[in-house]
């Protein structure tokens, strides 16, 4: 049985909880023993290594830099990071380790809560096959990503709010590798009401994909 370590924290806005047991209730369908918790030591344990998958449900946060280092490590042997929304993308500010592992960094949402589309660039992925593009309501992330990874939907920002970003195309979900380990990410789930859907069904497959 594969194992897969939730953590949650940060910004109530995002409801971290709620939403660490969406991703508990997904894996644990696919058979994985999933441990939730709001400890962030359980990511920098010395058994992290174990886990078949780690999920940051996290906005912000600190972790001592050796507690980094034991989980950058188990990433780099084969541990599978996945994330979304705020989870990679703002999880652990501050730590260069993690965000060279995250391979993206949140920097902006234009309007705040808008409509706008998602267009799956990559049908033949196992993560995004079968999925059309479609309209979604939340926030439209800008980021700062790393070139490395591989793009499987995008969206395009009309330019109705900052008007210098006017035509440009973001990733909203991709894949990469650290090392060893299979980085899974998607900015979509402001909340855990927005799991749903075509949203979901992306999460879901983004988690089995990541985990070893």
């Amino acid at each position: 049985m594969k194992k897969a370590l939730v953590v949650w924290g940060g910004m109530e806005l995002h409801t971290p909880e709620r939403s660490a047991n969406v991703v508990r209730e997904l894996l644990e369908a696919e058979g994985f023993a999933v441990t939730v918790t709001p400890d962030y030591e359980a990511l920098g344990a010395e058994d992290v290594g174990s886990m078949d998958l780690v999920v940051p449900v996290i906005t912000d946060g600190v972790l001592a830099p050796e507690k980094m280092a034991n989980l950058v490590a188990a990433i780099r042997a084969g541990t599978g990071l996945a994330g979304f929304h705020m989870g990679l993308a703002t999880s652990f500010r501050s730590s260069v380790p993690f965000r060279y592992a995250a391979s993206c960094y949140w920097v902006q949402h234009p309007g705040n809560i808008i409509t706008y589309r998602v267009d799956v660039t990559r049908g033949d992925h196992p993560i995004t096959a079968g999925i059309g593009s479609f309209e979604h309501t939340s926030e439209q992330y800008y980021l700062n990503y790393d070139p490395a990874v591989e793009v499987l939907a995008t969206t395009t920002f009309s330019g109705e709010f900052h008007p210098w970003r006017k035509d440009v195309v973001m990733p909203v979900v991709f894949t990469t590798m650290h090392d060893q380990g299979r980085v899974f990410y998607s900015s979509l789930g402001h909340t855990a009401d927005e799991l749903v859907g075509p949203v979901r069904e992306i999460l879901r497959r983004g988690l089995v994909w990541a985990a070893r």
